[in-house]
């Protein structure tokens, strides 16, 4: 596997431009390990900085790029591509691998600046408060445990019930919801 790439040939298209206007306009994705009896798994996760909504996630026992090409695809079948997404990440081995910009081909690759954690604010963000309000409450045994507490906290809490500021106080399920209504009144009062 090759190294990080610290050279000024990744650019960071999204420059902190948290705030899209519309979903899949600019993803975000990162890897963070978590602790279990057996030793570290580690979660993949892809967020859209529209709603801030995980679209995609993936845990690995390894930190190979297979599960970061797996995370990418599964974000791809899960939401409707029209225009070239903008995905940002930092400078890690697996986001600068042949696989990963194979995988990435029609997207708009953004990378971070080096050792600068805040250009991927949102999803470092996230991956704090996966930890802070639910991972950290268990003594999690193995794998399989991992991933029973991080589907129940993404797919039943946190895209579906938790509000977030940045989404008027709305999950980030409701908030794209609102969004697609928008669009569709939009759409009638203007034909």
């Amino acid at each position: 596997m090759r190294d990080s790439d610290f050279s000024s040939k990744l650019e960071n298209i999204l420059n902190k431009q948290f705030n899209p206007t519309a979903p899949n306009a600019a993803w975000c994705t990162d890897i963070t390990y978590l602790w279990t009896n057996e030793g570290f798994v580690y979660l993949t996760s892809i967020m859209d900085l529209y709603s801030r909504k995980i679209i995609a996630w993936t845990l690995s026992e390894t930190l190979n790029v297979s599960c970061v090409i797996d995370t990418i695809n599964k974000a791809k079948k899960h939401r409707e591509l029209v225009s070239p997404v903008i995905i940002h990440s930092d400078r890690g081995s697996q986001y600068v691998s042949k696989e990963y910009k194979k995988a990435t081909s029609k997207m708009v690759l953004s990378y971070s600046k080096k050792a600068y954690p805040w250009d991927n604010a949102c999803i470092e963000s996230f991956h704090a408060i996966i930890k802070r309000e639910w991972i950290n409450r268990f003594r999690i045994k193995n794998y399989r445990h991992a991933y029973i507490l991080v589907f129940e906290y993404i797919g039943t809490f946190y895209n579906t019930i938790r509000i977030h500021s940045h989404c008027n106080y709305m999950s980030p399920n409701e908030f794209e919801k609102a969004y697609e209504k928008f669009k569709r009144i939009s759409m009638s009062t203007a034909s």
